[in-house]
């Protein structure tokens, strides 16, 4: 996948904003609150017909502070918005791998299972995880096949993720491990769970994303032989706070 350009259409299209807004070379989203992610700009277009001015201040328009999503080969519309006064946050590595790569292991019984809509449970880990209302809406308004995944280990709730496929790639979003639930290798577990639930859905490759400076994410996918296929990273305007 040495074009990037679809992953980044699979991350839209599982994880939607709520609306999409296309502004000359520019694609605006509205967030409604579920997170950078669904709120922030991304320049599509040529980089010489970018008006900063003009996407602050549509996305002023719609109630949201400035935000870009940077993505590779952009380093000229980033050096633009860190000469500004953007700072840099949220450096994010995605990863992806053949379906077929995770389905080669047999999973526990009960272990893991897909369901949708989640249950009551399943909402109360991703709440533990700071994955709320707003975030919950995201997974209601994707329009293609999804699940939710639950796992169990020690016959106690451990973990749950969500998965959606767009163009033959499924990513798995959302993917929480309770706190006494972890080092058990259940975040392994659901990864395999997720292929092998897109697998039988007809989809061929397998995505997931995390930030960089997450070291144990970053050490999982890459142990499960998945391979980095793009960064992004976000450009935000600091508030007092950030610069003391």
């Amino acid at each position: 996948m040495n074009d990037t350009a679809p992953i980044y259409a699979v991350i839209d299209g599982t994880w939607p904003a709520a609306r999409f807004l296309a502004r000359g070379p520019w694609t605006l989203r509205r967030g409604r609150g579920g997170g950078s992610r669904v709120s922030a700009a991304t320049l599509d277009g040529p980089p010489w017909k970018a008006d900063i001015d003009f996407a602050e201040l549509e996305m002023r328009g719609f109630g949201q502070e400035p935000l870009f999503m940077i993505r590779e080969g952009q380093e000229g519309i980033d050096e633009a918005l860190a000469e500004r006064g953007y700072g840099l946050r949220d450096a994010v590595t995605i990863y992806a791998c053949p379906v077929a790569r995770l389905c080669d292991v047999p999973l526990p019984r009960v272990t893991v299972f897909p369901i949708w809509e989640p249950l009551a449970i399943m909402r109360e880990i991703w709440a533990q995880g700071g994955i709320g209302p707003e975030r919950l809406a995201i997974m209601d308004r994707v329009k293609g096949t999804k699940t939710g995944l639950m796992s169990r280990y020690n016959e106690k709730p451990g973990g749950a993720a969500f998965v959606a496929i767009h163009r033959g790639t499924a990513m798995v979003h959302a993917l929480e491990i309770l706190p006494h639930q972890r080092q058990q290798g259940l975040g392994r577990w659901m990864m395999r769970a997720a292929a092998m639930w897109a697998a039988q859905q007809g989809a061929q490759t397998l995505s997931v994303m995390c930030t960089t400076c997450n070291n144990g994410a970053n050490a999982l996918y890459a142990s499960l032989g998945m391979d980095v296929v793009g960064h992004y990273h976000y450009r935000y305007i600091p508030s007092e706070a950030d610069q003391q």
